[in-house]
């Protein structure tokens, strides 16, 4: 039994099914996740590991050259690149597309374990994780005070709120950004240890000895087993004063004095000062919001804003907790959107049945169509464990306009059925069968156009596979409603009218009159056809801009600002503050919402943040501001922010500078280093960037680092030529100030001290005690333990002679200072040593301001070829967005290609003629023409979404073409000529063409024109569907029965089948086929 069949004779079923899939879709919405982005299962895995106190040159040979080497052994690795800087190494590990990550992760993590056996004394395990889009945070945890230290924040923070925002369902809860880890601090005194002849290392040894772990273990008396403590472990941070550290002389007598109260400074105080947070440019401590893959966002925002209050009660009154940059509005506002689109689209799809065919009962059939297919889309969605998110959102938004097709078609042929017979009922079932095969051929010819979203790669078969998805169930969904639903609403709310099927024929009398001059000159108008619509396409398409994704005026802005290399982060800090001054300034100071950022680098306590945000160095900040709603246009603010901030900061930094009494000379020289760059700022803008902070990169990679350099230069040089490349920089800093002490081992021989003396006296001095000598105190307040650590005070130690003068340990009775076992220089190091497959590399990076990322990409690779042939061994390669850019248009190429192919095949299939499938997809040139005409005429670039709709056009102007050559091709085989038959079909399918076409037309509408939050993300998408539709509507109307009389023309009738028992045949036989009346006569 067919479906219309079943359905007509059991309507209350159908009717119960229909309800029973609107509870389903009420079950789905419950549990479904909602997020920002679907899952994109990135083959990415970091590995952070974090040393304080070591140099890059330190982190790269001595730590991330054993990871790279035994990471190389990890099945499935693309490549591997790494970052080192003082103090981390982050350690990025890239897979070929299809690995199994769960697999990869545990070799990953055995690569690490036996990496480290290799490693320097102290190096702690390594932070390993795998990052996805769920990894991009969807807020920020902002805790500020006006009377607390930073550091006082941070231990608040991370003892306190960070436990509680954890075991909140689905959150990840990286370590807070803004201080250092609490720590007790010794701080000597260089005057004091050099007047009682020790070293820094002496008192290392001291503490050391002094202050230790030991096990309590337990007595047994009679009846008892009591606990034996010992206070080998200092109880209070001040009694490590009294350690001795030689005979006569306690740890208090060598330390720093309060200059107040002659207090001894040994102070419960924080890890020596890397970095700072800003919030609104005052410090401030804020904690990542970050979600598991498997968690919503929506929930994971309503529970963190739930728990707010919790949070502020255990914290002290002094210490306020907010929830800041909210990204969650990307989610509600889209939902929101495509819940108004559906709206207009339904009330414009609404009018156009009604317009055509003026029957108020029609509408409700077709609009009730659209909900009840997108519910039933829904439940599939759930089914197939995919979640609603920004891309299925925008599935179902594009869906809308399409869904109208099965039901309008199904309706326009009731109603032409209704002319020719009295019984609604005899209608209804004639008008399904007569259309039910094409329809589903065209639903066919429509989902084979997605098929490129499943041949694609990486994040963006993640992005499209859901989209299509959507789509997809929406329109399968569609056709089984239109095939069960549509005809039982239809026979209980549609009433006859008399309309003579003659009245109906002769409104279209007006059509043939057009056609017929149009099909005569058919030798003529055909190829001319081809020509134009070719020709239009390509020459349009030319003139198109090219990028990933639409860009889209968020209301936010990253910016990074690079001082000059091996700036003071107090120093940067201040730099920072002034730019965000100026911004507030430039923008107006009641347009900003907010800002917040870092300045310097992550702390070795918190090394998995470089992850979330990667620092180069001390000179570095990275700020993220929010403007007010409708207030500023972010590309004008940055236009102008290029043209005017540098130059400011230039001025203003060297006023400061002078006054501080740095030489006009010497700032000057310094500050041409000053750097401004935008990076991608809001989560739609850090996901579409596929990874690459900035859409230019250029990365020159060898053997040799001075070759890399060398040849690097050039390519600068000449990338500063491409006018549309702004923001140009060096990635890497290679000019790091050092003061570099040498060691002569041959003055160190007779002293009996050796290498290891001078550098551990060195540590404390320009670093800490804290990972060579680890030792620690436990809190008795809180029972939470900390390390004690030795340092001397940055403020006592800023110049070569200061270096020079520090005490080593000797074995002879002389005091020993650097300055007799060696010598101090200044000099340059890089600042950050980066490695792709272990060959280290100089990258330059820019923006693209004016033109798109295809034109600047041809451009950029003519700068490199421009620059000429490198050096031996090194090699350049462009990457940033321009290497996915490449790919994803060469697969969207194919895929369009083969989109054509599978349609084509499909009608050859049904059609059994190579003719008929070749009439059907002859639409295919104005659509291309039409949809580049729309692009070109409403300055959208050619990019994913209007890729998508491009080929969304293909499909639904192929399944009106079906519709229009099913109906000629019946009217040529029942006697007409072609040239009369093609004109029958177009005069047959005017009406249902033009109500599918005008319908999805008008539900596109809304999304063309972008309305509502996020709907410029969408809107390439629709204005293609409409350029190529329109295009295809008037080419299938009037051109199309052209072209079927000139292919069919000299045609016969014969059916393509081999059957000897197939009347249709041209190998019939009838006496051999036992249905034909001679046979059965006979029998």
């Amino acid at each position: 039994m067919n479906p219309i069949s079943a359905a007509l004779r059991r309507p209350i079923t159908v009717m119960v099914l229909i309800v029973g899939v609107a509870f389903a879709g009420v079950l789905a919405y419950s549990r479904m996740k909602i997020d920002i982005f679907p899952a994109l299962d990135l083959p990415v895995i970091y590995v952070c590991q974090p040393y304080g106190g070591m140099d890059p040159q330190q982190m790269e040979g001595l730590i991330a050259n054993y990871y790279e080497y035994h990471i190389l052994y990890v099945g499935g690795i693309h490549h591997v690149e790494s970052r080192n800087v003082p103090g981390t190494t982050l350690i990025k590990l890239y897979f070929h597309p299809g690995t199994d990550m769960a697999q990869a992760m545990a070799e990953t993590v055995a690569a690490v374990n036996r990496s480290r056996a290799f490693m320097p004394p102290g190096t702690v395990p390594p932070f390993v994780m795998r990052y996805d889009t769920g990894s991009v945070p969807v807020g920020y945890l902002v805790l500020s005070s006006e009377t607390k230290t930073i550091g006082q924040i941070q231990d608040q923070a991370l003892f306190k709120v960070r436990p509680m925002f954890a075991s909140i369902p689905g959150v990840s809860a990286p370590p807070p950004f803004g201080g250092s880890a609490r720590t007790v601090v010794v701080r000597a005194d260089p005057q004091r240890l050099l007047s009682y002849d020790l070293s820094a290392d002496q008192v290392v040894q001291a503490l050391t000895t002094g202050n230790t772990i030991a096990p309590s273990g337990q007595i047994r008396d009679a009846t008892r087993m009591p606990i034996v403590p010992s206070n080998a472990m200092v109880m209070k941070p001040e009694d490590l004063g009294t350690i001795e550290v030689k005979p006569g002389v306690f740890m208090r007598d060598i330390v720093r004095r309060d200059p107040v109260t002659d207090r001894p400074l040994i102070d419960d105080a924080s890890d020596i000062t890397t970095g700072y947070a800003l919030v609104n440019g005052k410090r401030a401590v804020y904690i990542l919001v970050t979600k598991r893959a498997e968690a919503s966002t929506l929930d994971v925002v309503d529970n963190v804003r739930a728990n707010l209050g919790k949070m502020q009660a255990v914290l002290p009154d002094d210490i306020k907790v907010t929830f800041e940059f909210d990204q969650s509005p990307y989610v509600t506002n889209s939902m929101k959107g495509v819940a108004f689109e559906g709206l207009i689209a339904a009330g414009l799809v609404g009018l156009m049945v009604l317009l055509f065919l003026r029957d108020w009962r029609s509408v409700v059939v077709v609009v009730l169509n659209i909900p009840l297919a997108l519910i039933a889309a829904l439940v599939a969605l759930w089914l197939t464990g995919q979640s609603i998110n920004l891309m299925t959102l925008g599935g179902f938004a594009l869906a809308v306009g399409i869904l109208v097709d099965e039901a309008t078609v199904e309706v326009e042929n009731i109603h032409t059925q209704m002319a020719k017979h009295p019984s609604v009922a005899l209608a209804v079932r004639l008008g399904n069968m007569e259309t039910a095969v094409p329809r589903l051929l065209a639903m066919l010819c429509v989902l084979a156009v997605f098929i490129p979203s499943f041949v694609m790669q990486g994040a963006a078969r993640g992005l499209f596979v859901p989209l299509s998805l959507a789509v997809g169930f929406s329109m399968i969904a569609s056709y089984i409603l239109s095939s069960t639903f549509v005809p039982v609403l239809c026979v209980w709310l549609l009433k006859h009218r008399p309309v003579k099927y003659e009245q109906s024929i002769a409104k279209r009398s007006v059509l043939a009159s057009f056609l017929r001059p149009i099909v005569a000159v058919r030798w003529v108008i055909v190829p001319v056809y081809f020509v134009v619509a070719g020709g239009v396409a390509f020459l349009a398409s030319r003139e198109l801009g090219t990028e990933i994704f639409p860009q889209v005026d968020a209301g936010q802005f990253q910016f990074r600002l690079k001082a000059p290399t091996g700036t003071r982060i107090e120093q940067t800090e201040a730099i920072t503050q002034e730019a965000l001054r100026f911004i507030a300034e430039e923008a107006g100071s009641q347009n900003v919402a907010m800002s917040l950022g870092f300045v310097g680098i992550v702390p070795p306590s918190n090394p998995i943040n470089a992850v979330y945000q990667w620092m180069g160095g001390p000179e570095e900040s990275v700020m993220r501001v929010a403007l007010k709603p409708g207030t500023v246009r972010i590309d004008d603010l940055k236009a102008r922010l290029r043209a005017k901030l540098p130059g400011h900061l230039r001025t203003w930094t060297a006023e400061k500078w002078k006054r501080e009494g740095l030489s006009a000379d010497v700032a000057e020289r310094r500050l041409t280093d000053l750097r401004l760059s935008f990076e991608p700022a809001d989560i739609v803008n850090e996901v579409m960037s596929l990874g690459s902070p900035s859409p230019i990169e250029v990365v020159v990679s060898g053997p040799k680092m001075a070759d890399n350099l060398a040849h690097a230069t050039k390519v600068y040089q000449e990338l500063g030529k491409v006018s549309a490349v702004v923001d140009l920089r060096y990635v890497q800093a290679l000019d790091y100030p050092t003061v570099e002490v040498e060691v002569d081992r041959e003055k160190l021989a007779p002293t009996g001290a050796t290498a290891l003396d001078a550098t551990n006296a060195l540590t404390p001095f320009t670093s800490s005690s804290r990972f060579m000598v680890p030792n620690y105190w436990r809190d008795p307040a809180s029972g939470i333990g900390y390390q004690v650590q030795i340092e001397v005070p940055f403020t006592l130690v800023n110049s070569v002679k200061d270096l020079e003068l520090i005490p080593v340990q000797g074995k002879g009775s002389d005091k020993l200072l650097i300055r007799d076992i060696g010598r101090v220089k200044e000099g340059t190091m890089p600042g950050q040593i980066d490695r792709y497959n272990m060959r280290r590399v100089v990258s330059i990076s820019g923006n693209i301001q004016g033109e798109d990322l295809g034109e600047v990409a041809r451009q950029v690779g003519k700068a490199v070829e421009a620059a000429g042939t490198p050096p031996q061994g090194v090699q350049v390669d462009v990457r940033g967005q321009v290497s996915p850019f490449n790919e994803l248009f060469r697969g969207l190429g194919f895929g369009l290609i083969v989109a054509v192919v599978v349609i084509a095949l499909l009608l050859l299939a049904y059609f059994q003629s190579f003719r008929l499938a070749f009439v059907a997809v002859a639409p295919v040139p104005a659509v291309l023409a039409g949809v580049a005409i729309m692009l070109l005429g409403t300055g959208t670039t050619l990019n994913l979404q209007s890729f998508m709709g491009a080929i969304m056009a293909v499909g639904v102007a192929t399944a009106n073409a079906i519709l229009f050559v099913t109906f000629a091709e019946r009217a040529r085989v029942a006697g007409m000529n072609a040239r009369e038959a093609g004109i029958e079909g177009a005069k047959t399918r005017v009406r249902p063409i033009l109500m599918t076409s005008f319908a999805m037309i008008a539900g596109m509408i809304p999304m063309a024109l972008g309305l509502g939050d996020g709907g410029d993300q969408v809107a390439p998408l629709g204005r293609a569907v409409i350029g190529g539709l329109a295009a295809a509507t008037l080419t299938t109307l009037l051109v199309l029965p052209a072209v079927f009389a000139l292919i069919m023309g000299r045609l016969g009738t014969a059916s393509a089948s081999l059957d000897p028992f197939d009347p249709a045949s041209s190998h019939y036989v009838p006496h051999a086929d036992p249905h034909s009346p001679e046979v059965s006569h006979a029998s």
